[in-house]
């Protein structure tokens, strides 16, 4: 089944160009389209769709905020923010509202299309080492940064998985984690499975920003 991709950005050009790209693969078909998060959100209402690509500035209602109601309902699609500018406080707080990760609005089309197949299939943080760089810049604007270190859930996570929390959160890919760890990367994914399930997180992101909010990681990557 074709991932079903909505294009919300008030650039009808850009959305024209984004919507060539993706309806030229045989697994990926855009359903929707919106120019704001107003127009989107209702659209969502009526249609099925597994990954949003959410520009961030936007009339009516901007992208951060859209992605926080999208992703405050129950089995809402990824969201993938596009920024301008590459670790811009847009893109933080899109994250922050619960987005897969991001991306550059000029990113190469292969680029794109792989983080779009990779939020799809739930392994979903789109450059890891981005996010943590993203965060090590804003990490002073976590409300909570490291005054939470029990959080509920953290104490159910094994000494093993709370180090490769603290690894994904270093922005390291399962396969640096298993080479790391001396692991595969088989028990590396289950790990990080347990980890979401305990913590209830959707993905990677959500998983470094916890990190840095509980202060398991500061900012620099240090713990």
């Amino acid at each position: 089944m074709a991932i079903r991709v909505m294009l919300v950005d008030d650039q009808v050009l850009l959305r024209t160009g984004f919507r060539m790209v993706l309806d030229a693969q045989p697994d990926m078909e855009v359903v929707a389209e919106a120019g704001d998060g107003v127009e989107a959100l209702q659209v969502l209402r009526a249609t099925a769709v597994d990954v949003v690509l959410m520009d961030v500035r936007m009339p009516k209602l901007d992208g951060v905020e859209t992605t926080r109601r999208i992703c405050s309902d129950p089995n809402p699609p990824k969201v993938l923010i596009l920024t301008t500018f590459d670790l811009d406080e847009y893109a933080f707080s899109g994250l922050k509202a619960g987005a897969s990760g991001f991306m550059l609005k000029d990113v190469p089309p292969g680029e794109l299309l792989t983080a779009i197949r990779s939020v799809h299939s739930g392994d979903a943080v789109v450059a890891p080492s981005t996010t943590r760089r993203l965060l090590d810049r804003f990490a002073p604007m976590l409300p909570n940064a490291g005054k939470d270190p029990q959080h509920k859930g953290l104490e159910r996570l094994t000494d093993r998985e709370r180090e490769v929390m603290i690894l994904v959160a270093q922005g390291l890919s399962n396969g640096e984690i298993a080479a790391r760890l001396v692991l595969s990367e088989a028990t590396v994914k289950t790990h990080v499975g347990r980890i979401l399930t305990k913590l209830g997180l959707r993905d990677r992101v959500q998983v470094v920003v916890l990190a840095y909010e509980t202060g398991l990681v500061r900012a620099g990557g240090h713990r």
